[in-house]
């Protein structure tokens, strides 16, 4: 009976620093694992921002055709009225 006694004593101890030791690398694992999908995330993100960028900048070169395009019928309205008078 001392022999399961001192096997146990032994084995205990050992089973216990084996058990905190994959603990450890469990959770190292689990942070990995949620590091990579925040990074994705942030991809994301980026993704969308630039689409948006792009969506922003094609709005702008239609508002400054149509500006250019207002501004050339004011001038060419402006130039009517100085005939006119």
């Amino acid at each position: 009976m001392s022999e399961h006694i001192f096997l146990i004593t032994i084995g205990l101890p050992l089973a216990t620093l084996l058990l905190i030791f994959g603990m450890k690398y469990f959770a190292a694992i689990a942070q990995a694992k949620a590091r990579l999908a925040s990074d994705e995330a942030y991809r994301q993100l980026a993704a969308q921002a630039a689409a948006s960028q792009a969506d922003a900048a094609a709005a702008l070169g239609a508002i400054n055709a149509h500006l250019a395009e207002m501004k050339t019928r004011v001038a060419a309205v402006e130039k009517m009225l100085r005939d006119v008078e």
